[in-house]
């Protein structure tokens, strides 16, 4: 697996986790924010950007949770903070159950314990775009469950070249469908109680693609969570507001 280290020597380490595209990229608001104060942990999922090749079948989040244990032990890291979006917050809490010795903190963004029947249907409709249209259809209906209407309009431009970016480096259908269901399986909604990991779940109300009302339910069953909603931004408002979300990511990040 490859990664890379960013910040300052001998600060607390923090992974960034991504989502279902796996780039590291994702998380480059966030990443220009935590690396004056932490060790920033960059990698791209198995089977995609830096790291391709066909995954395994079957294939499951803790595959991917074991991946960043080796990525650890690899970069010589006893213990680190992860911040995850959606299933990369998925990675995060399969995790703190198989080796919460190895996390510091966990930031859960746009996550859940188990997939919502709405989230579910929204991964249908996109795998029948994939099966229907091929990739590029796929690719470019992706900005509808990831930005809010106001941002993909101000900004089409660059939606435009992230959607031929995005073409261009596809990590496969045979990987994406092995992703989305891992995603689709897991189930951790027996084992939270017993999850002491600090953690921040954060969310935005106007999310397309998985209810708010999932990360409040994740939130309420953690016993060491607290909840942080904002209004917009959709399911990447990471990327939309990170201003005001950075804010509270170093806070809680400083806290523990």
């Amino acid at each position: 697996m490859n990664f890379r280290i960013t910040g300052p020597e001998g600060a607390p380490v923090v992974v960034l986790s991504a989502g279902l595209g796996g780039a590291a990229a994702f998380w480059a608001p966030q990443a220009a924010a935590l690396e004056a104060r932490f060790r920033v942990l960059h990698y791209d999922h198995r089977g995609t950007g830096a790291n391709p090749g066909e995954l395994p079948e079957p294939y499951a989040i803790a595959d991917m949770a074991r991946d960043v244990i080796g990525i650890l032990d690899a970069a010589g890291i006893a213990r680190a903070h992860l911040l995850g979006h959606a299933l990369g917050g998925l990675v995060g809490l399969e995790l703190a159950r198989m080796a919460p010795e190895r996390l510091g903190a966990l930031v859960l963004v746009n996550a859940w314990a188990k997939a919502d029947p709405h989230t579910l249907r929204c991964f249908e409709v996109r795998l029948g775009i994939l099966a229907a249209q091929g990739p590029a259809a796929y690719v470019a209906a992706q900005p509808l469950f990831l930005h809010s209407a106001p941002h993909a309009s101000a900004n089409h431009a660059r939606i435009l070249a992230e959607i031929a970016h995005g073409t261009a480096h596809f990590q496969g259908e045979a990987n994406l469908r092995r992703r989305i269901g891992a995603l689709s399986a897991f189930d951790a909604t027996a084992d939270l109680p017993r999850i002491a990991t600090p953690t921040l779940v954060a969310a935005a109300k106007d999310d397309l693609l998985v209810p708010w009302t999932a990360s409040a339910a994740l939130a309420a069953a953690l016993p060491h969570a607290r909840l942080w909603l904002t209004d917009h931004g959709a399911h990447a408002f990471t990327v939309e507001q990170p201003e005001a979300f950075n804010a509270v990511l170093l806070q809680f990040l400083e806290s523990v």
